[in-house]
């Protein structure tokens, strides 16, 4: 078991870790869920930057700084909406992990926190998309000291440690 990856039960606004990645939607411009409560942390001054952006594709990243958040960045990623699988939702889950994990090693980021992506609102099944996420986080871990993936209940935490058990991570 690799040390470097932590799957943990916690409020993602609360990781003390370089950056942290928010769930966002096209807009950037905040949401509910892990999206909401990221804006709601960091404070109008991320919402300002974020207006700047243009928005963001599904499956692209965006970075921000992180405000009055303890990680100094905040990046923003778009997850897919869940349509029955067969609409390159697989794809683009793991386009997120990867752009995601991309940014972070273009900006020096050494340690990052991801949410379970998609999986809220946008009805990702959590066992699928736990796997997506675990293989992406997997294949770049080496260039980071910690990554960590923080789930909301106990129960999404539980299916992320079944899905490394599977995976043998």
């Amino acid at each position: 078991m690799n040390r470097k990856l932590q799957l943990l039960q916690g409020d993602i606004t609360h990781q003390e870790t370089d950056a942290i990645v928010n769930a966002a939607n096209e807009s950037l411009l905040g949401g509910g869920g892990v999206d909401g409560a990221i804006h709601r942390a960091a404070g109008s001054d991320l919402l300002a930057e974020c207006r700047t952006l243009g928005g963001c594709p599904t499956g692209q990243a965006r970075i921000t700084k992180g405000y009055k958040l303890p990680a100094r960045f905040v990046i923003h990623t778009v997850g897919p909406i869940y349509s029955g699988g067969k609409r390159g939702e697989a794809e683009l889950l793991a386009s997120c992990y990867r752009n995601s994990l991309a940014l972070a090693i273009e900006n020096k980021i050494r340690t990052i926190s991801f949410p379970s992506i998609s999986t809220g609102i946008y009805g990702y099944p959590i066992a699928e998309a736990s796997r997506i996420a675990l293989k992406e986080i997997a294949g770049a871990l080496e260039t980071f000291d910690e990554v960590r993936v923080i789930c909301f209940s106990a129960k999404d935490l539980k299916v992320y440690q079944d899905a490394r058990e599977e995976l043998n991570l």
